[in-house]
């Protein structure tokens, strides 16, 4: 995206009454924000819930005033920008209708793997979602996923602090302008997380962390991932949102069951009740769900498989019964080799991990 075309489309998104909607219709008809501002009145008209006070609003200038001085600071500070319709934005956020017009960004965003999940949960996390996190994450880590959060209190930074530890790149979505930081007690884990992976906003330098906005930015967290996962959560509140927004964009949600007593099992419990999301009790249960397949990660270091791999004898049964009746379903597995679904669901990812089956299209494995 030239810088030209940039200027016109932040002077674009700041005429009121053009939201992420409205400005795509027009750029869509017009063929880029240049050519709106260069559009002739009769032809703007014409495009459906375009009216005369809309009109009016596009032909005055004063927008650029904005807009240049917001220009300045992005130029100021490297931020990054990109449009909905660059190559580099990216793809399942393309797919929202609602979907940001443009983003702004800080650090070393690669969007290369398809891989992309979100985390997200209370405040007033417990120490059992704090180690069911990091264990979730831990397990996840061979799969090199991006791990997505808001940068809050209680599951978000815990979520970010574990991909960090387990050198995965992981993005915080802000509520805010990236002038500055909120809450600023997290500003200590900013240069870490900016080199490998970073901050992303819609919002400018001039937006404050207000209500509002943070409704606005669960959607991009519930949109740019595959699936959303919830670790805990009250009965009401933004990582609920995130999940419906996220059940409604036709992703996956996961949610982890908790004790019927505790609050912050509220919501959690309430998704699985309602069937607005999938149980979540491993990572198992993730690459079951999504049919992800084992990268190793280790051979893209350089660093060689496994020759011999040590398997324990209800691995080496379930093994022995894949070879003989090669590619199975979950469900069959269990039943033939008699284990409950949800322990068979940890031996197959242990044993994916170890190198020995893999999963297939239609929830099936096979031994390699």
């Amino acid at each position: 995206m030239s810088e030209i075309e940039l200027v016109n489309l932040l002077a674009l998104l700041k005429i009121d009454g053009v939201g992420d909607i409205v400005a795509k219709k027009l750029i869509n008809h017009c063929g880029s924000a240049e050519k709106v501002f260069q559009a002739k009145y009769d032809f703007l008209k014409r495009i459906d819930g375009v009216g005369s006070v809309l009109l009016k609003k596009i032909k005055e200038k004063s927008v650029f005033e904005v807009a240049e001085k917001e220009m300045q600071f992005i130029k100021g500070q490297n931020i990054s920008c990109c449009s909905y319709l660059d190559e580099n934005y990216p793809d399942r956020l393309k797919q929202c209708i609602d979907g940001p017009v443009l983003l702004f960004s800080s650090g070393n965003i690669n969007w290369n793997t398809r891989k992309v999940i979100s985390i997200v949960g209370t405040r007033q996390v417990s120490s059992y979602g704090i180690d069911f996190c990091k264990k979730l994450i831990q397990d996840l880590a061979p799969l090199n996923p991006i791990i997505i959060s808001g940068f809050a209190y209680g599951v978000d930074i815990v979520a970010h602090q574990a991909a960090m530890d387990n050198n995965l790149q992981t993005i915080g979505v802000l509520a805010h302008g990236l002038n500055q930081l909120y809450p600023k007690t997290h500003k200590k884990y900013c240069a870490k997380m900016e080199k490998n992976g970073g901050f992303l906003t819609e919002f400018w330098s001039t937006s404050n962390p207000e209500k509002e906005n943070f409704v606005k930015r669960n959607r991009i967290v519930a949109g740019i991932s595959e699936a959303t996962i919830v670790i805990e959560s009250a009965e009401k509140g933004g990582s609920l949102i995130t999940a419906i927004m996220a059940s409604d964009y036709n992703r996956d949600v996961f949610a982890v069951p908790g004790r019927t007593t505790d609050k912050y099992s509220q919501g959690c419990n309430n998704l699985i009740k309602t069937q607005r999301a999938h149980l979540l009790t491993s990572a198992a249960d993730i690459l079951y769900i999504l049919n992800w397949e084992l990268e190793s990660k280790t051979e893209n270091n350089g660093i060689q498989k496994q020759l011999f791999v040590s398997l324990d004898e209800i691995e080496q049964k379930i093994y022995d019964y894949l070879r003989q009746k090669g590619k199975t379903e979950l469900d069959v597995i269990a039943l033939e080799c008699d284990f409950p679904v949800f322990r068979t669901s940890s031996y197959l990812i242990n044993m994916e991990l170890k190198g020995v089956i893999r999963p297939l299209p239609g929830k099936l494995f096979e031994a390699i």
